[in-house]
């Protein structure tokens, strides 16, 4: 086990949200796994609003085809901080949340 501080970065996007021809959520993934993020999910909501203020749901009513995602992302400070400039560079739409976190990490080598 190790243990340490670092930081969770979130992202809040929405589902149809396109970098190119991929879904935003997974070039993301893609490009923080090639700088070497320690980690990352993607998490698909239920319902949610974001800038503009239009509810996206689930209800079976009302299939939205632009549901809300979160990406998180962590590691260490330096690596956050580093990834930062590239996300200024590239997201267009969205929020973007970092927390101090203290993380305790487990490795069978």
């Amino acid at each position: 086990m190790n243990t340490g501080k670092g930081v969770l970065l979130r992202i809040y996007i929405g589902e149809s949200d396109k970098h190119g021809n991929r879904p935003l959520y997974e070039w993301l993934v893609q490009e923080a796994k090639k700088v070497g993020i320690a980690g990352a999910t993607v998490w698909r909501g239920l319902e949610g609003y974001g800038a503009h203020h239009t509810v996206h749901s689930n209800k079976i009513l009302d299939i939205s085809t632009n549901l809300p995602i979160v990406v998180e992302f962590i590691d260490t400070n330096e690596k956050i901080a580093a990834f930062m400039p590239f996300l200024d560079a590239n997201l267009v739409e969205g929020m973007v949340v970092t927390s101090e976190v203290d993380l305790r990490w487990y490795r069978k080598d």
